[in-house]
């Protein structure tokens, strides 16, 4: 398929690197137990009975382990895996050459689903639900409907944005799976076991850093562990101790508790210029010369779970723990 061969050509040094942490079993694939736990009796199931899996769809923040799950899925059914994205699929002709390149039990993995053309996720209901692809062919009064059958196969979406998804698409999956952030023991043995394949020593306390500033998701954790390699390294340092990591953190502007600098603007942004909230997306996005799709994707998530905003119906309000966070002495009678 076009567009897998086309990133696996422009893979660099840190795509290679991302390949080799990626867990190729369950037994490496760390936290998500609930997820997995369901997604067996699915796969056994589905094995035992000699039949395709049914559609499958994975949501949750970016950097969760959702690509991670769709490969394990394929490892474990010992189904091929064909590979695109919802911006990938643009016109009709995309999916058409996408489907019909698929064989019998093949696993169609489409990442950031929420972005599918309308158009297009007409022409996968039946696709998914009947096996058939109908396709348009001609123009004006000559086009005509012709329907071609498709293989036993296995849709699995992924999507960071799940209630972006129309009712309709979200109905065809036989199983939709929220992953969530992941618990700090469990980001700890990730950034260990990384770092044992990566060949890095690095101590007990250096771990503990990395894991918290790592906002409880594993890519996260991956990409300060190599930064604090990368410090280590270039200041001839044999191990990776708790200075090296602290000092790599300062001079990436990130915080113990992970957050970057659009964070810390985004809090202090409620905080001086709206009294600590409440304040609408549109508002603060507007004052932070920032897209509002970016403040609801990417910062308050994070912010929210680990208690330094709130949502309201009223808008976005800066809790107390923020206020200490930032050194800064929360008004009087604030009870958030």
């Amino acid at each position: 398929m076009s567009n897998e061969i086309e990133v696996i050509k422009n893979s660099g040094e840190d795509q290679t690197v991302d390949s080799l942490l990626r867990p190729t079993s369950w037994s490496e694939y760390v936290g998500q137990d609930k997820v997995k736990r369901n997604l067996k009796i699915i796969l056994e199931a589905a094995k035992k009975r000699g039949e395709a899996c049914d559609h499958l769809l994975f949501y949750g923040q970016a950097g969760l382990g959702k690509t991670t799950l769709a490969y394990l899925v394929a490892r474990e059914l010992g189904a091929n895996i064909k590979v695109t994205s919802g911006p990938a699929l643009e016109k009709m002709g995309d999916l058409a050459a996408v489907l019909t390149n698929i064989e019998k039990n093949d696993i169609l993995f489409i990442d950031e689903a929420h972005r599918i053309n309308k158009t297009i996720e007409e022409v996968l209901y039946p696709a998914m639900e009947m096996r058939k692809l109908h396709l348009m062919v001609g123009k004006g009064p000559a086009a005509r409907m012709i329907t071609l059958d498709l293989p036993a196969f296995t849709l699995i979406a992924a999507t960071t944005r799940a209630d972006l998804l129309s009712g309709p698409l979200r109905s065809r999956f036989g199983a939709s799976y929220k992953l969530d952030y992941y618990e700090n023991p469990d980001i700890e043995a990730i950034v260990k076991r990384s770092a044992d394949l990566l060949k890095i020593k690095v101590d007990s306390a250096a771990v503990k850093i990395i894991a918290k500033a790592s906002r409880f998701t594993p890519r996260v954790a991956n990409r300060l562990l190599k930064r604090v390699r990368d410090y280590a390294q270039v200041n001839s340092k044999e191990f990776v101790d708790g200075e090296s990591a602290k000092q790599t953190l300062d001079l990436l502007e990130i915080d113990s508790l992970g957050l970057e600098p659009q964070d810390r603007q985004l809090l202090l942004a409620i905080i001086q210029k709206f009294k600590g909230g409440p304040v609408g997306a549109s508002t603060l996005a507007a004052a932070l010369n920032d897209e509002r799709g970016n403040i609801e994707e990417m910062y308050e998530p994070y912010l929210m779970s680990i208690g330094l905003l709130h949502r309201t119906p009223s808008g976005r309000v800066v809790t107390e723990a923020a206020y200490r966070h930032l050194g800064l002495n929360p008004p009087e009678g604030l009870l958030i």
